[in-house]
Order: structure tokens, then C-alpha cells, then sequence
């Protein structure tokens, strides 16, 4: 019997036990009545086919203005100067020779910034987005290795360059914390992550894992990782009549100008932040210092200014992924059942910020164990704040996680595919929550037949082809599902004669996934108005709502408000139609959209269009703007996107140099809206997951704190020879507990890559690499 036909003999007794311990809830308890989403039961032919990005066409041709593109006339340009030192006090600042330096407009450092308050760091409030608590050129103070302390504006680039590479420093240096040893030994403390313990504890592990017939018990290391987008980080900045305009490359519009508007003491509506196209995020795109500085210079200056950050100052301003040790410990009886899983270790974090990498995020929920400890703890290093990377906590903790899976199915002469499978559990272990839609082992029994997975061999090291050694190696992924509340929509339904085209505007941000296409497809659903006839506003913070590109709960956000606006305006067109109208009478519920117009749900013939409503009413247009529901879908459900990956690598038995020659991921993320950008969403994070697995590690001195490769040319990521054939397939179940039946798809391709391929080196060669990256000397 194949590993397949084995398989799906064991997800059948296991989906049968599923199916009958889900609760009943009231159904779609996210909509207001608790009315199913019509766009689950009934489409008119947009979501779930492939449709072509409303912005690639400007992209491709250049018209499309990203943040270092925007031009104001007299505009000034910024170049930054970076400390040297992890810690310490400025004593002397010497900037003569920058300041006569061809043409300099200003030399800003502490001794004249403008006064700014501190931005609240992200956690400390529900709109704070700072990396971190501490002043922006206020004070001597040096707290990390790169930590920007003077600003030069110019004429040109290249004179600001020139200028800032003039100004010299004099440090009182002090003690600092550089090395992980020094940060252990200084102590360790529970990690937080939005604002709650990273600690789980169910039943009682260690006893368990002591009397377990097969145990392994590993420690897994993942490196720092710093954001490489496309666009570096960038902004363009003016005071205008004492408020503020600021073009960015933003993944949180609206909270980020608020955070702004508070260090300069302004209202929201004061700041004037827009954020139309952005090169890449990936979590990166949010509040840096760089952007205080600019507009603090801009200020003193009184010129509008445009900042843009080298690919080295990327690395000196920007965060990216801490470094982590982890533990697993799995024990299993001897038909692989799970008794004890553990999965505990460190992440590190600087005294000024709130983001350690959360690696047991993904593992709570991954499978069945009746002991399970999970807990991440912290040390404190002075360095550059980390942040948010795609996937932060789900990417590495899967790494160490699933590769320890693998080791215990080797340990057990089981198979990797099996044993995930028949410990899949039927609902959330540590939550105790009912999935909302789990298919995950449709996912691997179709990766799994797709990819060939009964041709790898049992055999280490059996596989040849010439001095290659081939192996074939697979990983679960997990993500969970988000719906953040505050998300608005603003619906504009306007006619030109017998045309009607509706215009959405949403706080959203587009970073390259595809966003205002999505929102164009669940507009049209919506008012069943053709494609052509949308147009989508968004990356603005004068637009309505705030909704950040982050966490994967973009989509939904912005479908949950696109559907409430849209609710709103039938009613809003059900009072303009009046009483001479086929709609007279009839309540919002009772209505639905179709072919441009509005008709009875259960009678076809009681319609009509918008244009003739809207004539009737002697109107123009008509505008809504309404809140999304509070999303209470996740208080009653567990609810995650999954994977499974599969990678087949070629190891040089000579060299030990790894190629991946190709791999397969098979997805279970609810409703796929639009396959075509959605294909290149799990491509994008599958590529960045070979970076990880492969290459990717941020070279950080622990003498000086100083990151040592911060260029393209020295922090490898994948380039097209890097890249083999990647297959993607999907289950396109509709999750009925969410707007449209989807799930976040963006961070869900990077989860379980890097597993899989260190899974595949061992296939091939025998050798455990537990220690990322797999390079060289790691296989000789």
C-alpha cells in the first residue's frame, strides 16, 4: 500500500472525528444578523478567476510615483551619519568641514534638531507603530552600532552624501551588551508578543517526554535576517501652512501618521501621509527614524525634503528577524503518536522595543498532543531594534519544528507524511477551539501524489545522479488568521447619464500583493458592476479607517468593510428610491445587487438599476461610508492558513554545495480570490524561504555590535539561478466562518520552506543541519 492510499485510510477516520466534534455556532457570526456572505453561496463571476493587476501596467511602464519619485519644487535631499559605537554619549560634534561644503543647506544633529516628542512604540498603544521608545536626535545618547545622529541637506544627493561623510564624532563610550553570552548572562526574562506571554502549558510535558518509547530532544539555531526590499526606504517631505505632507513607502498608513503627528505635537488630520505604491515590505515598511529626522529637517530648514536611504543605511536604521535558539522535544509512543511536545528557547530583543521572535506561534496549534509545553524567552543585546519579517515567529519556529518531526519519523522508520498526519489534531490543542476550516490533510494528500513523494527513498544517501546526492524532504506550515478591528470603507456611487461607476476607498496600503485589484474583484461581486467600472483609492490617511498591510489580514479587513459600506449604500439607495420604485417597501435584507442595479433576492423582477435610482432621486451620487464588524469570528474559532511543502535538493557529494531542482506547496487558505496573483504571492514567499534555508544571515559582530554586511553583495538572497521550478497548488475550500470564504495567503508560503529543504539534505546526505543557513562547510 502506498504512502498515499496509508494516508488517506488514517485522514479518514480523523476528518470523520473532526466533523463531529465542530460546534454549531450561529452561522457567519462576523456579519452583522448573522446572514452568510452571499459571496460565499453566489458569485457573478469574478472571484476565483484569474484577473490581471489593475497597477502592473503602470508599473511596467514607469508611471506608477513610488515615495523617492515625488517632487517639490526647491527641494532639499538628505543624507544621514551613523555612530560607531553600541553605546555611549556624543562629547563632540565637528561639523565645519560639511557645513562649507558645496551646496549644504543645513547640518542637523542634537545641538539644533527641532524639539520632538518620543514615538510611542508599537504595543504601547492600540495606533503606536515606533520601533522603539527612545528620543530621535534629542540627547547625546548612542544606543546601537548605526544609530543615525546627524542629517545633511543638499541641493543635490550627491553633495548631501559627500557633506555627511565630512562630519566627525567624538564618543565617551560605555559599557554595552554585543554578544549572546553577555545578553544570557545578564538574564533572561518571558517573552511578550502583543502584549501577551509567549508561554503555554497543557498537561504535563516533562513527565511525559521522560517515559515516551521514541523521543527526540534537539536545540535548532536560525541567524538574523534583514529586510532586502526592492525600494529602499524612502520618503519625501513638506511643511505646508504648518501641517505636514509626507510621501512614503508605508505598510501602515493611518497609524503611522498618527505616531508622526504626536512626535510634532499635530492631529491626525494635521498629517498628511500617502502611500500609493511601496517596492516590497515584508513587515519593513513602517516608522523609522528616518522619517522623524526628515521631517524634523524639513522643519528646520524650511524646505521640503526628500530622505532616501542607501542600501547600507537599510541596515543601519531598519530592523529585521533577532536571532533565535530553540528546543523541540517530541516523545511518541511506538505507532508515533505524540505524548509530550516542547518547544521552549530564546529570542533576542534591544531595551527599547517589543518584538521578540514569537516561534511557538505556529506550534500551538499544529498537532494533536494531550502535554504540551511552549514558552519563548528573552534577552536584552544593544543593537538595532527588530522587527516584523514575513512571518515573524511561524517562519523559524516551523524550521525547528518540523525538522525535529522529521527526525523522530527517521527514529520511528516511519513516514515524515504519515506521521504528520496521524497526529493531526481535531480541534486547537492549546485553545481547545474548533478549527473554523482546516483541510490541511486534503493539502498533503494531494502535494504529496502531485509531487511524486512515493518515489523518495527510505534509504539515506540512496539516491544518485552523477557526484549529486538527491533527496526529497517535506514541512508543514501554519499561519494564523487575522482580522484587525478599525477597518472602514467609503463607497462613492456616481452616474454619468445611464452609466454608473462606483468608486472604494479604503486605508489600506499596496506593497506589491495585488491589494487594490482584490478590492476592485469583492467591489464588483458586491455591486455587481463590471471591473472597469471601479476604481479603488487607498494608501492615503485622509481616507476613512485604518487597515495595515500586515499579518496577512489585509484582505479580509478590507472585505468586511467593502461589505458593510456595501450593506449600507442598499439601504441608503432603498430610501433614495422612494415609493414609485419595483424596490418600494422592501427592507435591505430582502435586496441584493444585480447586473448594476438592485432587485429582490427571491424575485428577479422587482429591480432596478442604480442609474434610475439615482435619477429618481435627482442625485448625482451617493456616498456611504461605514465601519467593518468587530471580528468576533475569532473568539469562537481557531482559524489558520496551512501548508505543506515538498523540495527535492541536489547536494554536491564533492563540493557540498546544495541546490534545490525543484518544490511544491500545497495550500489550505480558504477561498483563493484571485489565483493569478495569489500563484505569485506563495512563489514570492517560497523564494524567500530558499534565501533562509540556504543563505540568508546577517553577519553582526559581537565585539563592536556592527552589522558587517549590509550591501546585496555580502547578504546573499536568491537570484534566478537560485530559483528552481516551483509548483503550487491549493484546496479553494471557502472558510464559511469568514468575509468571502478567504484567508491571509501572504505569509503562509515563507512557513515550513527552510524545513523542508534541511529535511531534503538529510534525505540525501545522511547530515542534520540544525543550524541555518545550510551552507558548505555545514555538508562537508
Amino acid at each position: 500500500m502506498s504512502i498515499v492510499e496509508t494516508a488517506k485510510q488514517a485522514a479518514q477516520g480523523l476528518m470523520q472525528g473532526a466533523m463531529e466534534k465542530l460546534v454549531p455556532l450561529a452561522p457567519d457570526s462576523w456579519i452583522p444578523g448573522g446572514r452568510p456572505d452571499p459571496l460565499i453561496a453566489h458569485k457573478h463571476g469574478l472571484i476565483g478567476t484569474p484577473v490581471s493587476r489593475l497597477d502592473g501596467a503602470l508599473k511596467v511602464k514607469g508611471e506608477a510615483t513610488f515615495s523617492a519619485e515625488f517632487r517639490f519644487d526647491h527641494m532639499a535631499y538628505a543624507a544621514l551619519a551613523y555612530a560607531t559605537i553600541p553605546r555611549g554619549r556624543i562629547t563632540a560634534v565637528d561639523s565645519g568641514a560639511a557645513e562649507v561644503a558645496p551646496g549644504v543647506v543645513l547640518v542637523m544633529t542634537h545641538l539644533n534638531a527641532p524639539r520632538m516628542n518620543k514615538p510611542g512604540v508599537f504595543g504601547s498603544s492600540p495606533t503606536a507603530v515606533g520601533p522603539a521608545d527612545l528620543p530621535i536626535l534629542q540627547d547625546d545618547r548612542i544606543h546601537w552600532n548605526g544609530q543615525p545622529i546627524a542629517c545633511v541637506l543638499a541641493e543635490t544627493q550627491e553633495q548631501a552624501d559627500h557633506a555627511a561623510s565630512l562630519v566627525r564624532f567624538t564618543y565617551d563610550e560605555e559599557p554595552s551588551t554585543t554578544s549572546l553570552a553577555g545578553a544570557k548572562a545578564n538574564g533572561i526574562e518571558q517573552g511578550l508578543f502583543m502584549g501577551q506571554p509567549l508561554l503555554n502549558e497543557i498537561g504535563d510535558a516533562k513527565a511525559a517526554l521522560a517515559t515516551a518509547a521514541h523521543v527526540v530532544d534537539q536545540v535548532y539555531r536560525t541567524p538574523r535576517h534583514n529586510h532586502n526590499a526592492i525600494e529602499p526606504h524612502a520618503a519625501t517631505i513638506a511643511w505646508v501652512d504648518g501641517e505636514l505632507v509626507i510621501h512614503d513607502a508605508s505598510q501602515m498608513v493611518t497609524a503611522q501618521a498618527q505616531t508622526i503627528g504626536e512626535v510634532f505635537d499635530l492631529d491626525l488630520h494635521q498629517v498628511h501621509l500617502t502611500s500609493p505604491y511601496v517596492g516590497g515590505g515584508f513587515g519593513s515598511k513602517g516608522l523609522w527614524d528616518h522619517q522623524i529626522i526628515g521631517a524634523a529637517a524639513a522643519k528646520l530648514a524650511q524646505r521640503p525634503v526628500r530622505i532616501a536611504l542607501s542600501r547600507e543605511g537599510v541596515y543601519r536604521v531598519v530592523g529585521g528577524r533577532s536571532l533565535t535558539e530553540q528546543r523541540v522535544a517530541i516523545g511518541a509512543t511506538a505507532d508515533g503518536a505524540f505524548e509530550a511536545l516542547i518547544h521552549t528557547g530564546l529570542s533576542v530583543m534591544t531595551p527599547h522595543n517589543n518584538m521578540p521572535e514569537p516561534f511557538i506561534l505556529g506550534t500551538r496549534t499544529a498537532y494533536a498532543c494531550p502535554n504540551i509545553t511552549l514558552q519563548v524567552e528573552i534577552a536584552r543585546m544593544n543593537m538595532l531594534a527588530n522587527t516584523f519579517m514575513r512571518a515573524p515567529g511561524e517562519a523559524v519556529g516551523t524550521f525547528a519544528l518540523e525538522c525535529a518531526i522529521d527526525e523522530l519519523a527517521a527514529d520511528l522508520g516511519m513516514d515524515p507524511v504519515e506521521l504528520r498526519i496521524r497526529n493531526e489534531p481535531d480541534k486547537d490543542p492549546t485553545s481547545g477551539l474548533s478549527f473554523s476550516s482546516r483541510h490541511i490533510v486534503d493539502a498533503w494528500l494531494s502535494g504529496a501524489e502531485r509531487f511524486g513523494w512515493a518515489d523518495r527513498s527510505a534509504v539515506l544517501g540512496g539516491r544518485r545522479d552523477g557526484e549529486w546526492q538527491v533527496g526529497m524532504g517535506c514541512a508543514t506550515g501554519t499561519y494564523p488568521y487575522y482580522r484587525m478591528p478599525g477597518a472602514q470603507a467609503r463607497i462613492t456611487l456616481a452616474r454619468d447619464g445611464d452609466t454608473v461607476r462606483a468608486k472604494i476607498e479604503v486605508a489600506a496600503a499596496e506593497m506589491g500583493m495585488g491589494t487594490s485589484t482584490t478590492t476592485a474583484i469583492v467591489a464588483a461581486e458586491r455591486l455587481a458592476l463590471p471591473m472597469d467600472r471601479i476604481e479603488v483609492g487607498y494608501g492615503d490617511a485622509s481616507i476613512p479607517g485604518a487597515i495595515m498591510a500586515g499579518g496577512s489580514q489585509q484582505t479580509a479587513a478590507i472585505g468586511a468593510a467593502v461589505i458593510a459600506a456595501q450593506n449600507a449604500l442598499v439601504g441608503e439607495l432603498l430610501k433614495l428610491a422612494g415609493n414609485d420604485s419595483p424596490l418600494a417597501g422592501l427592507s435591505a435584507d430582502e435586496v441584493g445587487s444585480e447586473d448594476g442595479g438592485l432587485a429582490k433576492r427571491d424575485d428577479p423582477a422587482r429591480r432596478e438599476s442604480y442609474a434610475s435610482i439615482l435619477t429618481r432621486a435627482q442625485r448625482d451620487s451617493v456616498t456611504v461610508t461605514e465601519a467593518a464588524s468587530q471580528p468576533l469570528e475569532l473568539m469562537h474559532w481557531s482559524m489558520h492558513s496551512h501548508s505543506a511543502i515538498f523540495c527535492e535538493v541536489h547536494v554536491n557529494a564533492v563540493t557540498g554545495e546544495t541546490r534545490v531542482s525543484r518544490i511544491l506547496g500545497s495550500f489550505d487558505c480558504g477561498r483563493i480570490l484571485n489565483p493569478k496573483t495569489a500563484r505569485s504571492q506563495f512563489r514570492g514567499g517560497i523564494i524567500m524561504g530558499l534565501g533562509m534555508a540556504l543563505m540568508e544571515e546577517t553577519q553582526f559582530d559581537e565585539r563592536s555590535g556592527r552589522i558587517m554586511n549590509p550591501s546585496l553583495a555580502e547578504y546573499h538572497i536568491p537570484v534566478h539561478l537560485d530559483v528552481p521550478d516551483i509548483d503550487v497548488i491549493w484546496t479553494d475550500i471557502a472558510d464559511p466562518h469568514t468575509p468571502m470564504g478567504a484567508h491571509g495567503i501572504g505569509e503562509i508560503g515563507i512557513t515550513g520552506v527552510a524545513a523542508a529543504v534541511a529535511n531534503a539534505v538529510y534525505n540525501a546526505t545522511g547530515k542534520r543541519v540544525r543550524d541555518l543557513p545550510i551552507t558548505l562547510d555545514k555538508l562537508m
